[in-house]
């Protein structure tokens, strides 16, 4: 028994990294089926849209997934036409582009992922750039090569070139070498960019080591409080109402937080290093239910990393 706890703990320790390799493992699936099943280059002058759409219209669709799915972003947009001051607080405007370029990070994970399988796989990118009609890259793609090259490049992809088979095997194996370079540099400038903005962040902040953990526990197990509140408490509220609609009595007294308690709660929360308090409900229960200073410490947070709740 001790040892299954052990390996559930070390389970649910690693479940970012989890995450992110399931997400890996469905971005491959999902490309492979792309390729196999919907893809059929046109072999004509449609070649360059028609892959282009396929390199980056899933890309595109993943990032939209990415924002939908970030918590961060309802908090930080609903209620915004009716409170501008919620993304735009004064004193600080620059806190609205500090947050969003944080879930814009988060949510550039799966299509960066998408982008870097399917260059290595070259499927996209061959037809893509076969049509592409571009007369300093047909020159440099032709170079060396027979009159018929510049003009039956967009067939290479299909091989229904009138090309010699050795030449248009070259040309295919040049444009799906073009593609993986590509695909690399995707992944090692992804690579460069997470580490430097991990440092930087890391380095900038006032938040010690051991903190940093501590508030990362601490966000979870609040997280997971909330959850089992929200389902005790709308349990209990609806019983009591249905009770009372059906047995026509006046309702018993459910106190729950007023409507200003709900919003100054849903704010996104930013670390002040003069008070130690780990979430907005954390400040709210030790300030009170008060008006929120709109000066406010942007200090590095979970964003980066795990979502605050």
């Amino acid at each position: 028994m001790d040892g299954f706890q052990t390996i559930l703990k070390f389970f649910m320790n690693q479940k970012t990294a989890i995450g992110y390799s399931f997400m890996a493992l469905l971005t491959m699936g999902g490309e492979r089926v792309f390729s196999l099943v919907a893809f059929r280059c046109p072999c004509s002058n449609e070649n360059f849209r028609y892959g282009v759409v396929f390199l980056f219209s899933p890309a595109f669709v993943l990032l939209v997934i990415g924002y939908f799915l970030n918590s961060k972003t309802w908090k930080l947009f609903t209620g915004c036409w009716v409170n501008p001051r919620k993304i735009f607080p004064r004193g600080n405007t620059c806190h609205f582009f500090y947050i969003f370029g944080q879930i814009t990070l988060n949510a550039l994970v799966a299509p960066v992922m998408w982008l870097s399988v399917a260059l290595l796989n070259g499927t996209f990118y061959e037809c893509a750039m076969s049509g592409l009609k571009n007369p300093a890259y047909l020159q440099a793609v032709c170079h060396s090569k027979s009159a018929k090259c510049f003009e039956e490049l967009h067939k290479v992809a299909c091989q229904k070139s009138s090309m010699p088979f050795s030449e248009s095997d070259e040309l295919k194996r040049t444009l799906q070498a073009q593609s993986q370079v590509l695909g690399w540099c995707v992944i090692v400038t992804t690579a460069l960019l997470s580490l430097l903005t991990t440092c930087c962040a890391s380095c900038q902040s006032k938040v010690s080591h051991l903190q940093m953990k501590f508030w990362r526990v601490y966000t979870e197990k609040e997280k997971e409080q909330l959850e089992q509140i929200f389902q005790l408490y709308a349990t209990k509220l609806s019983e009591r109402n249905v009770k009372c609609f059906f047995e026509n009595k006046e309702p018993e007294a459910n106190p729950l937080p007023a409507f200003q308690a709900w919003e100054d709660a849903s704010q996104l929360y930013s670390f002040n290093s003069s008070k130690q308090h780990y979430s907005t409900i954390h400040r709210l229960v030790e300030e009170g239910q008060k008006e929120i200073n709109e000066e406010r410490e942007t200090m590095l947070d979970f964003v980066d990393r795990r979502e605050i709740p």
